[in-house]
């Protein structure tokens, strides 16, 4: 290719697509830095996490009467938001000289753990609910080398395990109990105000330990803006709703199936300050806005993260006209569930071109 041809090639793609920002391949911490509880020559263990776009959605807008946009945390490596704060514990646990790491997990934060325990060259140990985590969030853990415990129990009775593990063990627990991994989770609600350049209403996000929506109001607090925080958790592990530990809690949404979250004082704490609110959806809402998402905005993303999309349906933007809605997870995550919801299906077709003909242009 000549030069002149490879120059318009250039021009016509920096024409035609958002050209990422400089600051795209700079690690979180370095970043964020100066926000974060880390010094210049701090080990930094990363995988390029953060700077996950935020795109319009434009038939939820419709819907709703505002503004509507998804943070696409999925974009992040190990494709959750988990990365965000897994960078800061590990790196955190290296420069202590860790060695290992553990964490119970439903699922991604097991995935996010085993990546970048991988990265930093340490040992890392997680305890799954047996028969509760999605195959697509075992199958990353598994293929970055963890070693998995399958516990016959649920999510709460590991992470009481592995607190009490860590308690005489020297081993760093990297759940959301872990204050680095706030510290790094709150580098979103930074990322939010600079791309929004501080128009934001609300903020709709699912809440399962809770982690999450404590990191965006204590990082929107400490740029000191308060937009309404809006959590939402599914009805079978509504711990925060109903004021009571849910001992068994069922969801189809995996990774918010957890019935006594690490961080309720807090989440409660930023509902309240925000003047937001933290409600309930069930299953069957969870998954029409997982189909819709998929379906009328291109976006495919885990069960979980259309809670935050449901409740929005449900509850209307109560007034708020810039709305942000945290997609928290990739679709590809939990790929059982996406095939047992759908409502599309597989058509057997022979090779025969009136039969494709009749399979593409009939009636579905």
């Amino acid at each position: 290719m000549s030069e002149g041809m490879s120059e318009q090639l250039g021009q016509s793609i920096q024409g035609g697509v958002e050209q990422p920002s400089a600051r795209r391949h700079v690690p979180l911490i370095e970043r964020y830095r100066e926000r974060l509880p880390f010094a210049p020559g701090d080990p930094v263990v990363s995988l390029q996490e953060g700077s996950t776009p935020v795109v319009p959605a434009p038939v939820l807008s419709e819907l709703v009467g505002a503004r509507v946009r998804l943070k696409l945390e999925g974009a992040n490596p190990t494709g959750s938001f988990k990365d965000r704060g897994m960078t800061c514990a590990v790196s955190a646990a290296v420069r202590e000289g860790a060695k290992a790491v553990v964490c119970a997990s439903t699922g991604n934060t097991a995935a996010s753990a085993a990546a970048y325990a991988a990265r930093a060259g340490i040992t890392c140990a997680v305890i799954v609910p047996e028969g509760k985590i999605a195959q697509g969030k075992l199958a990353q853990t598994l293929i970055h080398g963890a070693r998995v415990i399958s516990l016959a129990g649920n999510f709460d009775q590991a992470l009481e395990l592995v607190r009490q593990l860590t308690d005489t063990h020297p081993i760093v627990l990297v759940n959301s109990v872990n204050e680095f991994r706030v510290e790094g989770q709150k580098t979103a609600a930074f990322e939010l105000h600079e791309a929004l350049e501080g128009e934001l209403d609300a903020l709709c996000i699912p809440v399962g330990n809770a982690g999450n929506i404590t990191a965006y109001w204590r990082g929107f607090s400490e740029l000191g803006v308060k937009p309404r925080l809006f959590g939402f958790q599914a009805e079978g592990a509504a711990p925060l709703v109903t004021g009571q530990i849910v001992e068994r809690p069922e969801t189809v949404a995996s990774a918010i199936r957890i019935g006594r979250p690490v961080r309720w004082e807090d989440a409660m704490a930023a509902a309240r300050d925000s003047r937001g609110s933290i409600r309930a959806v069930s299953d069957s809402e969870i998954l029409a806005a997982f189909r819709l998402l998929a379906s009328k905005e291109g976006m495919f993303s885990e069960p979980a993260s259309a809670a935050a999309v449901a409740g929005l349906l449900k509850y209307g933007a109560e007034g708020a006209e810039e709305i942000v809605c945290v997609l928290t997870g990739r679709g590809l995550k939990d790929p059982e569930t996406a095939i047992a919801h759908n409502d599309g299906r597989v058509i057997p077709c022979p090779v025969e071109i009136e039969r494709i003909e009749e399979a593409v242009l009939g009636d579905p």
